[in-house]
């Protein structure tokens, strides 16, 4: 009774995936949350590029891709015609997903779109990126869409599921039994009209872009379909894309398919009987034996079946368990405090084998890579540099501090992975990058408005204030700078990468240590010089970042000094307006005079003297507290390398039980 009350409850958890995993798939799923500024040289580009999209289609016969500009503005475009297609058509088409992309996707860097029009038969492809997208497989994002009737409404769902399977496997071959070297038009397109035992006819079309393996496509088609089966099985009818494929099946003649379709039966043999077979005749024995016989399986067969089925998702639950346990698993770290253990499999499947195509960036450390877990949750990876150690120390620094620390403007760790030679740190996804992305890009620094910059700089305080004096720890972070903020969805800061952060006790100040990490710029000058480590270092890295953040300059862009004494001077001549940067010019100048001088605070040679992040947050929030005058800051010159190394921590790490 108790394994039966566990796979009720595993089977309504089952049920509630599925839903979950159905909105994740349709919601805005054709596009990724990186923005481009308005008028910025990249969407320049890209309207450029796609103003002629359509006609060099049909010049091409179908299948066109090409990139414009250089650098971070460098956009690459690729559209396809399905097969069959009109001129006219083909042109209307790639237009209409072009229009569809941009209203659905506005400002996006990347996107795909699979569009039919129906008026016109023509099915068409048009995908853009910040990246090569030729010869490259790519299986997300997936998009879904399905007939809103049932088809389970129907008898004999189950002859027609396994039907309906043996077309799949015959599309998808005729799909893909392209050789390599044929021409482009004529590869990976298959379209089949079935006729089905106790149904009506069935169409199905399968197409991948003609630039990737047949392999290739053979892999991207089953997921489609796995995508469809998982999330939208039961409807009549219903269709998954992604940038690399399309697979749509219908009850009706499937527009843009009717070029080259092929007919087959998958009418079941034992079905194939006459009226007569089957018709009751009592003065025949041995029909009316035979009908005995078959009324028994009527009852007998259906009883056996739902056992099996019965016994079978039994098996499957305890196999689900067992995989899941195997997969993540719960591991003891110091303090009593508990994670979320990946396997090495789930991160390689996550993030296809790290591919390049999902690399987000990369530090001195390792490699972050963009992941989405099998419920659609998506992830950030880092992947430590493996077997050389450099990254031992950060590895176990930050799943031992990140575990027991929860606040909103904190990057969340998810989990970790230390299998064989592979160290690895599971977060969450934090969408818009870290803030050097946008402040130091003149194209993206158009987009963080006064009160997006205030909002970031409002919440870096309030991650501070929670480390160095909220949490149950004390925890001085030692390497704040633009590149560790990372940015949500909504533009919400959130503090990153405690590899090289320090713990106190909490009744110490300040402790020394015999080596530092960090960028030297950011290096408040009792820790560069002298080793002195306190939360007011903290402090001081907040205020180069608070200046750069305010004048939309790197630290090191000043000649034979940093920001701090660039902004001490104009502040000493009385010309603090020469801090701001243009793009603020008409905001509240009162309001961003007063950060500049919080901070100036901040940056002041002498530690004492400077701020705590409570008194910041409180004097960001009144307009009646009298701040105190900055005295002069320390003139480091600032380096844009970052002058690190691994501190001896060995008494501040706990190390993982679980290795």
């Amino acid at each position: 009774m108790g394994k039966f009350c566990v796979f009720i409850a595993f089977s309504f958890y089952l049920l509630l995936q599925t839903f979950n995993d159905v909105n994740a798939h349709t919601v805005n799923a054709a596009c990724d949350n990186s923005l481009y500024a308005v008028n910025s040289t990249y969407s320049v580009n890209l309207n450029s590029l796609l103003s002629s999209l359509a006609s060099n289609v049909v010049a091409n016969g179908g299948f066109y891709n090409a990139s414009l500009g250089e650098g971070s503005n460098q956009i690459y475009s690729l559209a396809l015609c399905g097969r069959g297609y009109e001129r006219q058509a083909c042109v209307d088409c790639v237009e209409q997903a072009i229009q569809k992309s941009q209203q659905r996707c506005p400002n996006r860097i990347k996107s795909f779109r699979w569009t039919t029009r129906d008026s016109d038969n023509v099915s068409c492809l048009v995908r853009y990126a910040n990246h090569s997208v030729l010869n490259k497989l790519v299986l997300h994002p997936p998009t879904l869409s399905n007939n809103p009737q049932n088809i389970e409404e129907h008898k004999s769902i189950m002859l027609f599921r396994r039907e309906w399977e043996a077309m799949v496997n015959l599309t998808m071959e005729a799909a893909t039994s392209a050789p390599e070297n044929s021409s482009l038009v004529l590869k990976f397109y298959s379209v089949i009209r079935a006729e089905f035992t106790e149904f009506q006819d069935v169409y199905m079309m399968m197409q991948c872009t003609p630039d990737i393996l047949s392999t290739e496509c053979n892999r991207c088609l089953r997921q489609c379909v796995l995508n469809f089966q998982n999330n939208n099985w039961g409807s009549q009818g219903g269709a998954g894309r992604l940038p690399s494929c399309y697979f749509r099946w219908d009850l009706y003649l499937i527009p843009g398919s009717s070029e080259n379709m092929t007919k087959v039966s998958l009418i079941s043999g034992a079905s194939n009987r006459t009226q007569e077979d089957t018709e009751i005749k009592p003065n025949n024995d041995k029909k009316g034996r035979r009908n005995r016989f078959q009324t028994i399986a009527i009852i007998v067969v259906p009883t056996v079946i739902n056992l099996f089925v019965f016994v079978g998702l039994i098996i499957i639950y305890n196999r689900k368990i067992k995989s899941y346990k195997e997969t993540i698993t719960e591991c003891s770290v110091s303090d009593e405090q508990s994670m979320l253990r990946f396997s090495l499999g789930m991160v390689l499947t996550a993030t296809d084998d790290f591919s390049p195509e999902n690399k987000l960036g990369e530090g001195g450390f390792g490699t972050v890579y963009k992941g989405i877990l099998p419920n659609g949750y998506e992830i950030a990876v880092k992947r430590l540099v493996r077997g050389s150690g450099q990254g031992d120390t950060e590895f176990k620094n930050e799943v031992s501090l990140l575990t027991r620390l929860q606040h909103k403007n904190l990057v969340k760790l998810l989990g970790f992975c230390n299998e064989g030679d592979e160290e690895i740190l599971v977060y969450e996804l934090v969408p818009n990058s870290s803030l050097d992305h946008f402040i130091f890009v003149e194209d993206k620094r158009v987009l963080l408005t006064w009160e997006v910059r205030f909002r970031i700089i409002e919440g870096v305080v309030r991650g501070l204030v929670y480390l160095h004096e909220d949490s149950q720890l004390k925890i001085i972070h030692r390497d704040l700078k633009p590149n560790n903020i990372l940015l949500d969805a909504e533009m919400n800061p959130k503090v990153a990468d405690f590899g090289t952060a320090r713990l106190f006790e909490t009744d110490v100040t300040r402790a020394k240590t015999r080596k530092i990490a960090g960028a030297r710029g950011y290096m408040a000058p009792e820790y560069w010089n002298h080793g002195q480590i306190s939360a007011k270092s903290d402090v001081y890295s907040f205020g180069v970042m608070l200046l750069e953040i305010i004048s939309g300059k790197r630290n090191n862009s000043f000649e034979g000094e940093g920001i701090a004494a660039f902004a001490w001077k104009r502040w000493v001549e009385g010309k603090p307006d020469m801090i701001i940067d243009h793009f603020l010019i008409e905001n509240p100048r009162n309001e961003i005079i007063k950060l500049i001088q919080i901070g100036l605070l901040c940056v002041q040679e002498n530690a004492a003297k400077r701020p705590t992040m409570s008194s910041v947050i409180i004097w960001l929030g009144s307009e009646t507290i009298i701040i105190p005058l900055p005295k002069a800051p320390a003139f480091i010159q600032s380096q844009s390398e970052s002058e690190s190394g691994s501190l001896e921590m060995s008494d501040v790490f706990t190390e993982l039980s679980c290795r």
